[in-house]
């Protein structure tokens, strides 16, 4: 038997940015195509001028490509083939498969009391104009054979007659979709769970326009948030854009979007794009719901994070480093960053937290979290002796960490504690917070005078707080 050769797409509407569920839409289609050597088409699905605008055309693709995400064709414009939507309908009326409607909305409620959709009223009253509705059957069904899902049937007595021309004969999603995945070729069709119900309808039309061989369907699950409800723009943070923004790594981006549904046979969780490719099954993808977990997102961009050379890791962050950073700009040195960046990589779970974990480097005086400062300092009984040994402490030592790293341990087996300990008062006194880099890493590039300095105004601030 001759292999099909895959055709695949991505039709967004260019209604707003990249949302994650889209963006996962994107992702899959494309690993399918990958993965069966066939070919990825973007469509813009831009039939409603009054919503769609370039800006976000442009911004769907920019982001796509951030992704990774390359097409083979396209991108098309359905704004661009209306006469080959007005062709169809044409034929469709001609056929007596569709038929013109002059029905408002407050016309079906009124004669349907709102109970149930559009009644047929103008299917034999002859109207040369108004929206064009579709004939849908009386009897039967339509069964979607779904690869996630398996075959879901749809009884065609739940099928209204729908509308699939405008009254300004502009085609809705029904039409211009049928007819672009036919022209198009495509041979399977990869999207979200919501779509499902509206693939009859598709079908009929694709069935009724002559079409023995539809494409074979794929409804991904739906990604839900922490408290199981379907992400919402309006609620949730969906745009891939503002995790851009907050520093995510485009690999890291990808990685977890493809781990909203599908899994690789080990169930890892760090995939390299090489071997998402390779194992991806659109069968392997589970119909359950998705859970967007936002830690999990952020752990799994930290290892991705960590995993960068050193001197990718300083030019990625350099755009949070330079761009509205919380000192003055002239104070940032870039060998100063240099120095610890290799320290902060293994702590920032996004390049946007880079900035508050370096900040105590670049500022006269850092930023002081004060729960950390009253934890650690305010109600620590051994602060003040903690403080008063290391301003003694590092006032002669040799300044390298090794030699900090010893008399602070020192230090501590005087005061009777652990070395976890003894630090906590010292790390708030010089940086402001109770985590970042290592602390002698840090001290060493901070310098002891700057270091002393700001030990000498802990013990101040605290005295004059007792």
């Amino acid at each position: 038997m001759t292999r099909v050769t895959v055709r695949a797409r991505f039709s967004p509407a260019p209604t707003g940015f990249l949302h994650v569920g889209g963006a996962r839409t994107a992702l899959f289609n494309w690993l399918f195509a990958r993965h069966e050597g066939g070919t990825f088409v973007l469509r813009i699905e831009d039939t409603d001028p009054a919503l769609s605008r370039d800006e976000l055309i442009d911004g769907i693709q920019r982001t796509m490509r951030w992704l990774g995400i390359d097409w083979d064709e396209g991108p098309h414009r359905q704004s661009q083939r209306g006469e080959a939507y007005r062709s169809a309908a044409t034929r469709l009326r001609e056929t007596g498969n569709a038929y013109y409607c002059d029905c408002s909305r407050d016309d079906v409620q009124a004669r349907t009391k709102g109970d149930s959709g559009y009644d047929g009223w103008c299917r034999d009253r002859g109207l040369t104009s108004g929206a064009l509705r579709f004939r849908a059957p009386d009897e039967g069904e339509t069964v979607v054979h779904d690869l996630i899902r398996g075959d879901v049937t749809f009884d065609h007595a739940t099928i209204e007659d729908f509308v699939i021309e405008r009254t300004d004969g502009t085609a809705v999603f029904l039409l211009a979709n049928a007819v672009d995945d036919m022209d198009m070729a495509m041979t399977h069709v990869i999207r979200g769970e919501d779509l499902l119900a509206s693939t009859p309808k598709v079908l009929l039309i694709r069935g009724a326009l002559g079409d023995t061989q539809p494409p074979l369907y794929a409804h991904l699950p739906l990604i839900v948030n922490e408290k199981r409800q379907k992400l919402s723009k309006r609620r949730d943070d969906v745009a891939v854009e503002e995790y851009r923004e907050r520093g995510f790594l485009p690999e890291a981006m990808r990685n977890y979007l493809a781990l909203l549904g599908w899994s690789p046979a080990d169930d890892r969780e760090i995939v390299p794009i090489e071997e998402m490719v390779a194992e991806f099954r659109i069968e392997d993808v589970k119909p359950s719901p998705a859970f967007f977990d936002v830690k999990k997102l952020e752990a799994i961009n930290g290892e991705y994070i960590r995993a960068l050379p050193v001197a990718t890791f300083v030019r990625e962050s350099l755009p949070w480093l330079e761009t509205d950073p919380p000192w003055p700009p002239e104070c940032f040195d870039l060998a100063v960053f240099e120095a610890v960046a290799p320290f902060v990589q293994e702590r920032a779970r996004t390049l946007a937290e880079v900035p508050s974990l370096v900040d105590f480097l670049f500022l006269e005086e850092p930023v002081v979290d004060e729960a950390a400062w009253d934890k650690s300092i305010g109600r620590s009984p051994s602060a003040e002796a903690l403080l008063d040994g290391a301003l003694a402490a590092y006032r002669d030592c040799h300044w390298d960490t090794e030699e900090l790293h010893r008399v602070t341990a020192a230090l501590a087996d005087r005061n009777g504690l652990k070395l976890a300990k003894a630090q906590a008062p010292i790390r708030v006194a010089i940086t402001g917070r109770s985590v970042g880099p290592p602390l002698f890493e840090s001290l060493h590039v901070l310098g002891r005078e700057r270091t002393l300095t700001r030990l000498r105004r802990a013990k101040d601030r605290l005295s004059s707080s007792s």
